[in-house]
């Protein structure tokens, strides 16, 4: 399986798309969060990865610079899986707010012709805590991060041999989660900026935490490859480097922070 880093930053950045990521298997993709915009279409181009490939989406939560995204794959799947020789179905995963939103958003924004399939094979999933799904031939839990600015579900996929890879959503992991982050052979967690500079980004206020926190975390967990995202892009030039060293401070596993587009092999 692989990673694909779709975009790696925070909601305002510029340099840099919104966070999203694809994972692969088999040449079939689970596509979570769509970022703000239609540069979505792009950074899909760009990753080689075809529309008609993307079997199942995963949706974190209602903020734009998540949620936008999801309605123009939405509109271009709507041409996709009318074609002939189409016969797969789209699955669409979230939590009862971003579904009942999504329903609203297409309905009102997009033309009938691109909402014509929403429930023939384009599938809106409504998912409660706990609940599983089955996704690229693995096991989903999806879990409540009991946010306070907005309900929000991460996930923890169930691979290979009692391997499992856990996304925390952009909020820091919270120990109400224990169970499904605890141990993971992946972390996927947010890091709006160096600790170093949080005077300067104020990542608290904004319920998110810097490289140290997530580093922190992780070593407590007993992850063995901890990726970092949801950044600031200020440091865009240096930033593997600059948060590397301030996490492995923290740290003693395996530290990724990707740059939009990258790959990474999940072992």
């Amino acid at each position: 399986m692989k990673l694909i880093a779709l975009g790696t930053g925070n909601a305002i950045v510029t340099e840099c798309y919104n966070t999203c990521f694809a994972i692969e298997k088999d040449n079939e993709y689970l596509l979570v969060d769509g970022g703000g915009g239609n540069t979505i279409l792009h950074q899909l181009r760009e990753a080689k990865i075809e529309l008609s490939f993307i079997r199942h989406v995963f949706v974190t939560h209602k903020h734009i610079d998540h949620l936008l995204g999801i309605i123009w794959i939405i509109r271009m799947l709507g041409k996709t899986v009318g074609k002939p020789d189409y016969t797969s179905n789209v699955y669409i995963y979230s939590h009862s707010e971003v579904i009942d939103l999504l329903k609203q958003l297409t309905s009102t924004l997009l033309h009938s012709k691109e909402t014509k399939y929403v429930g023939q094979k384009i599938h809106f999933v409504t998912l409660n805590d706990g609940d599983e799904f089955s996704a690229l031939g693995n096991r989903f839990k999806a879990f409540d991060i009991q946010s306070t600015k907005a309900d929000q579900f991460g996930f923890t996929m169930y691979y290979g041999l009692n391997k499992k890879l856990t996304c925390c959503g952009d909020e820091p992991y919270a120990d109400v989660n224990f169970e499904y982050a605890d141990q993971s052979d992946w972390l996927l967690h947010e890091a709006f900026c160096l600790y170093s500079e949080a005077d300067k980004f104020h990542p608290y206020e904004k319920h998110h935490s810097t490289v140290k926190e997530a580093c922190e975390n992780a070593e407590k967990l007993g992850i063995k490859n901890l990726v970092l995202y949801h950044t600031e892009d200020k440091n865009i030039k240096n930033r593997k480097e600059l948060y590397s060293k301030e996490g492995r401070q923290y740290y003693s596993g395996n530290l990724l922070i990707p740059d939009d587009l990258e790959v990474i092999e999940l072992d």
